[in-house]
């Protein structure tokens, strides 16, 4: 083999291993995706029998939220074993099944890793509460209580209440930071890690891509108990929990976030980077510093690949003014760290609800997506522009909307059924009756009925992930530039290839953009871009992109 050849070899590897920089992973929550067999609960076999339409939207990878064994009081995020999966979902030769067929399609498959804490079920705690002389004493966060009989501390759950629940056994409380059926685990016992990270290895040697990390900063916790401060009023923020949650109320210095978890993290890496080809995703919840922590935990190349924070999650909008500030205070607390942006996913309203957008507006923040520095996360049923469903209280599932209704009603309304056939029962998700009521609204967008439409909002979505993957610049180029006037956001993605200019107009008022000097191509109208030179009008949810010609 000559140099020439050497050198291509070397960089197809390269980039075939660095897949995730600037990929697009499509984001599965599988009891809602697709039922196989008719009992109302979407399964593996469901998403297998739909990679091929995962595969037509040109995006890299598939994140499937968890199918280990649960007894479901959080819908798998509880998990009582993690080296198999739920029968709820089929079993082991199904998803093994799913893992062939997503790579013969050329997808990845990243999993969902739930490592913070685990079931009340898993085997593991039942041994940990049965005494505190037994060899898994202190693999979970144990504390006596105060000398009235009170918590430990003053630490908060997400779900509401006190982190700390009285076990009789021990005669000690146990730290859980979701439901009280979620006790944390000690990430300061050694064995604990040995343990976790037998597990992420079980699942490497089975072949899949990834992992996506619910929860990474809550893995430690502070081991001297000490209180979380109070937050004032005007530093509250609704991200990770909603307002009238008192979890709000305080600033968790000392329940998540440790400097110890970066050791942990490190730890991971080295393990995952003994595979091929595999990538991290870490879940950053932490409503005052998630950038800062993004950076931290993403800098270099010994942490993780890549995490998300909740700046785009939230119900506050994406003005121009607000998306420069997050690259502002990205750039200033961690400029080399590698953002995975995300809209939506299974635990916020459904971004076309939450910021109000119409159908222009949708398509706009597709591309906008697309052309940011980062990776991206696309949830299930977002490249159809759907909507928040509207699930009544008597059919509500999710225990989180169920305690803080109805001034907060939860997550089953982005978890609702997909819509893959307007006119089906159940809108082609099951024969049976759905385990959340397929919103009729939303099958107004089915699959079939969109793919049908040559300008659907589908089709768009495909145009818009072509279009990031056409362009180097745009996948894994870095961005400068970045500038807010009125309404409009301007920013430049360059690399060694090609520069390219990206306005967007977040405002519903017409605003005028001046192109930099230059010699300029227009990019992007089969999706709706504004061409033009010189000076360009850019009216409400209309965006321009421009490639610098070379020469």
């Amino acid at each position: 083999m000559n140099v020439q050849n050497t050198v291509k070899l070397e960089t197809a590897t390269k980039a075939s291993a660095d897949w995730w920089r600037g990929g697009v992973i499509y984001q599965i929550y599988p009891r809602s995706f697709q039922d196989s067999n008719g009992d109302g609960i979407g399964d593996l076999r469901g998403i297998t029998q739909r990679l091929g339409y995962i595969a037509s939207l040109g995006v890299d990878a598939i994140w499937i939220s968890p199918f280990f064994k649960s007894p479901m009081k959080d819908f798998g995020y509880d998990v009582s074993d993690y080296r198999d999966v739920d029968p709820m979902f089929g079993s082991m030769e199904d998803f093994k099944d799913l893992l062939d067929q997503a790579h013969s399609v050329g997808l990845k498959v990243m999993i969902d890793l739930v490592l913070s804490h685990t079931s009340d079920q898993h085997p593991w705690f039942k041994e940990s509460r049965s005494s505190r002389e037994n060899a898994k004493s202190d693999w979970y966060v144990w504390a006596d209580p105060k000398p009235d009989g009170t918590p430990p501390n003053n630490w908060l759950s997400i779900f509401g209440g006190s982190a700390w629940q009285w076990d009789s056994r021990r005669l000690q409380y146990y730290l859980h930071n979701f439901l009280t059926s979620q006790p944390d685990l000690n990430f300061h016992c050694p064995d604990v890690q040995d343990a976790l990270l037998d597990v992420a290895r079980f699942w490497l040697d089975l072949g899949v891509d990834g992992f996506r990390l619910d929860t990474i900063n809550f893995y430690f916790h502070d081991k001297q108990l000490r209180d979380n401060p109070s937050l004032p009023m005007n530093q509250r923020n609704a991200s990770i929990a909603p307002m009238v949650n008192p979890y709000n109320h305080q600033d968790h210095l000392y329940s998540k976030s440790q400097p110890e978890n970066i050791a942990f993290l490190e730890r991971l890496r080295a393990l995952t980077d003994e595979y091929e080809g595999r990538a991290c995703l870490g879940e950053v919840g932490d409503a005052q510093r998630g950038l800062e922590i993004m950076g931290e935990y993403t800098s270099g190349d010994r942490r993780m690949h890549m995490c998300y924070a909740f700046e785009f999650l939230e119900k506050r909008a994406l003005t121009a003014a607000y998306a420069k500030q997050v690259f502002y205070q990205l750039e200033e607390k961690a400029g080399d760290a590698w953002p995975c942006w995300a809209f939506s996913n299974h635990d916020v309203q459904r971004h076309a609800s939450r910021w109000g957008l119409d159908d222009a507006a949708i398509r706009q923040h597709a591309v906008l997506m697309m052309c940011l520095r980062g990776s991206a996360c696309l949830y299930q049923g977002e490249e159809l522009g759907l909507p928040e469903a509207d699930v009544p209280f008597d059919h509500l599932q999710d225990p989180y909307g169920i305690e803080f209704w109805p001034e907060f009603k939860g997550r089953d309304g982005c978890r609702t059924p997909m819509v893959w056939a307007a006119q089906d029962e159940q809108s082609g998700f099951s024969t049976g009756a759905p385990w959340l009521p397929v919103s009729q609204a939303q099958a107004e967008q089915a699959v079939d009925r969109l793919e049908q439409e040559p300008n659907s909002t589908l089709h768009h979505y495909r145009r818009a992930i072509a279009l990031r993957h056409a362009h180097s610049a745009l996948m894994s180029g870095h961005q400068r530039e970045m500038a807010q006037s009125g309404s409009i956001l301007t920013f430049l993605r360059e690399d060694n290839a090609q520069q390219i200019f990206c306005a967007f107009n977040l405002g519903s008022d017409s605003a005028e953009i001046t192109l930099p000097d230059g010699n300029w191509q227009v990019i992007g109208e089969e999706l709706g871009g504004v061409a033009g030179a010189g000076t360009i009008t850019l009216g409400a949810a209309q965006f321009c992109l421009m490639a610098r010609v070379q020469g």
